[in-house]
Order: C-alpha cells, then sequence, then structure tokens
C-alpha cells in the first residue's frame, strides 16, 4: 500500500471510515476496520511529511527557502 497513490490510500481510509461510522459491523470486524485505518492513516502522514520535505527541498535550492507550519 505503501507504493499506491496518495489519493488512492485516502480513498481507502475515507470508505473504511465510513463502514466503521455506519455502525453496521460487529465487534470484532470493527477491531479489524479500526486497525486498517489506522495503517492507512500512518500510510497518508508519511507521503504527506515526505512531500513537505520535497517542497522544502526544492524551495531551499531555489534560494527562496521560508520553513512553515503545516495546520492541522
Amino acid at each position: 500500500m505503501e507504493n499506491e497513490k496518495f489519493e488512492d490510500v485516502l480513498k481507502k481510509l475515507e470508505e473504511t471510515v465510513k463502514q466503521l461510522e455506519s455502525g453496521e459491523t460487529d465487534l470484532e470486524v470493527s477491531i479489524n476496520k479500526y486497525t486498517e485505518a489506522m495503517k492507512l492513516v500512518k500510510i497518508c502522514d508519511d507521503k504527506l511529511k515526505a512531500a513537505t520535505e520535497a517542497v522544502n527541498k526544492v524551495l531551499s535550492e531555489n534560494g527562496t527557502f521560508e520553513d512553515f507550519e503545516v495546520e492541522k
């Protein structure tokens, strides 16, 4: 999954969250879905961090580097 595009992983995460929010799954399935969702969150977070680092690197190479904080 780490090799998939960010948008594809995010879509899977959204679908998993929707299933969890529906309340139509039993406890065991919900726990498995929650575990899957947390893995997807980590993958998305890692991809966003890598993208931020890449942008910062490009900016620093062009001499216009300004560090910034991403709003949550």
